[in-house]
């Protein structure tokens, strides 16, 4: 495999990249997960800075609808999709996932057919999107039933995820949305994937999809909304950098950094794959993520 320490001749590494390179020499253990996420991070990169930002624009009236009802703002239409980059991206993200045995042929060979078909591929896109993004707080997620991109989420999550982060920027810096209290993202409806603790103890959740940040309860499950503290298990690392907060009710778990504790800022690249061993400690009491 060629080095990863350089990711194009004459451009330097990102902050995540230095970080994840320091990860695999300090704990070899996780070197193939580590790999994998350098090249995911250059490749989203190579895109991302090409990616204009959306417009978001909503009245303060309807913005305080959509929070009381629970429904994220973000539209398929207002997406920043260039269909040329999203093509390439989500063709480079099978193939990275694939040299890396996350994924087997038949999901490359899948991707590979949708991607070459320009016709196809943006309606399969929406329905993906569309399934979890008009969800509201009084009901469960629909879940797309579509066979094309059956067992693909994961794929579709990474090649979306430098337009979706576009999104979560404009919303950052353009629009309050401190009245959200639903443990899902109120930009496009993912779940969190990590958490952030910050040195004032409180909790913000990081969307899966588009790692949209926003803060939350410390002690209830953005799952199911269990708030019974009895019935949430609470462990951390060695260092104590890493939390997780596992809920009895739905058998979830979520993992969280530390700011009272850690060096260095939250970065989910590097600290998804630094908490591996967590997850393996969460799965052996019978959560899962």
């Amino acid at each position: 495999m060629p080095d990863q320490k350089v990711a194009h001749r004459g451009r330097p590494d990102s902050r995540e990249v230095v970080e994840l390179t320091h990860l695999r020499e300090q704990h070899p253990e996780l070197e193939s997960a580590a790999n994998l996420q350098i090249e995911l991070v250059q490749l989203q990169g190579r895109v991302q800075g090409r990616i204009p930002l959306p417009s978001l624009t909503v009245d303060q009236s309807e913005l305080q609808r959509l929070i009381q009802d629970g429904r994220p703002l973000l539209r398929f239409e207002q997406l920043p999709l260039n269909w040329s980059d999203f093509r390439f991206v989500l063709r480079e993200t099978a193939a990275t996932l694939h040299r890396h045995e996350a994924i087997e042929d038949e999901e490359v060979h899948r991707v590979d057919a949708l991607a070459r078909d320009g016709n196809a591929l943006e309606p399969v896109v929406q329905g993906w999107f569309s399934a979890i993004s008009v969800r509201t707080a009084a009901g469960p997620v629909t879940v797309s039933a579509d066979a094309e991109t059956s067992g693909l989420d994961h794929v579709f999550t990474l090649a979306m995820r430098p337009f979706l982060v576009r999104c979560a920027e404009a919303a950052q810096s353009r629009l309050d949305l401190s009245g959200w209290a639903w443990g899902y993202c109120p930009v496009c409806g993912g779940e969190p994937e990590f958490a952030a603790i910050t040195p004032a103890a409180d909790r913000l959740l990081i969307c899966g999809r588009c790692t949209y940040r926003w803060k939350f309860d410390p002690l209830t499950c953005p799952y199911c909304g269990n708030n019974d503290r009895t019935r949430i298990t609470s462990f951390a690392s060695r260092d104590g950098m890493y939390r997780i907060a596992a809920c009895d009710v739905c058998s979830r778990y979520l993992k969280a950094h530390d700011g009272r504790r850690a060096s260095r800022p939250l970065m989910l690249p590097v600290d998804t794959v630094a908490t591996l061993p967590l997850d393996a400690a969460a799965m052996q009491k019978g959560y899962r993520a």
